[in-house]
């Protein structure tokens, strides 16, 4: 939990450093979200991924050098033994996310790296890439793919740990009066070392994780959405894991 929480506070220092150039835009929300896990995948994890609650705190920020973009998420989870049986009680899980995107001056070609840390009963991963992005956009889209260098910082692993490449991107439309929205985030690594590999119950160097969603944005202040998170050879199992995740959330 301290090193998500140092994480924050390194989001919020990156935040106030550039501070000094121009501030273009910047957005914020606080969403109450429910991941349901599909009964294939509990069936395939052996009760060790249950469904659970998370309150999720997000926002992000462009200036003339670049973007920022970060949130926290609170999961409330069921207590598991090693063995993945519930045990009584629930447990505070977290997990941070950070990133950075510098311009280069080149199009919209930018030096690009992010930073991911879960935290839960135990266990702890965190995932750092550095590399470059390039942001494509339009009037009601943007598309905005990255790859670089990945390195792994987990139980029994620390080192680099092959690439990783992916995307952000969304897409608003109206129907009528009402204002939607869909977007994915999408993240494959690949080349990933042996020893992570075997050390992590996974079979193969390469694997793939993301969402899908869809939103309706009810007023400037509210939107609800439904996200499919999907993932494979992914979150410690070799398989495709799968779920829904329903989402109310507040936009400041």
């Amino acid at each position: 939990m301290r090193k998500s929480l140092l994480a924050l506070t390194v989001i919020a220092a990156a935040t106030a450093v550039p501070a000094q150039a121009e501030y273009l835009y910047g957005w914020g929300d606080v969403s109450v979200n429910y991941l349901d896990w599909s009964k294939g995948t509990e069936e395939r994890n052996g009760g060790f991924k249950n469904d659970f609650m998370f309150l999720e705190l997000e926002g992000g920020a462009g200036f003339t050098w670049g973007e920022l973009y970060g949130f926290a998420d609170f999961e409330m989870q069921d207590n598991v033994d090693g063995d993945g049986n519930k045990t009584s009680g629930q447990a505070m899980a977290m997990s941070t996310k950070g990133s950075i995107a510098v311009k280069t001056g080149l199009e919209e070609l930018r030096v690009y790296a992010q930073t991911y840390s879960t935290e839960n009963q135990g266990f702890h991963a965190r995932n750092t890439v550095a590399g470059v992005s390039y942001n494509f956009s339009g009037d009601a889209w943007f598309f905005n793919p990255f790859v670089g260098l990945h390195y792994t910082n987990t139980v029994g692993f620390s080192d680099f740990n092959g690439g990783m490449a992916g995307w952000v991107g969304g897409y608003n439309f109206n129907l009528g009066e009402h204002k939607f929205s869909i977007s994915n985030w999408h993240e494959t690594e690949f080349a990933r070392a042996d020893d992570y590999v075997a050390s992590n119950g996974e079979t193969d160097d390469l694997s793939y994780n993301g969402a899908l969603a869809a939103w309706w944005h009810v007023t400037s202040e509210v939107s609800t959405g439904v996200q499919y998170r999907y993932a494979h050879n992914k979150l410690g199992q070799a398989k495709t894991d799968n779920a829904i995740i329903y989402t109310v959330k507040y936009n400041f």
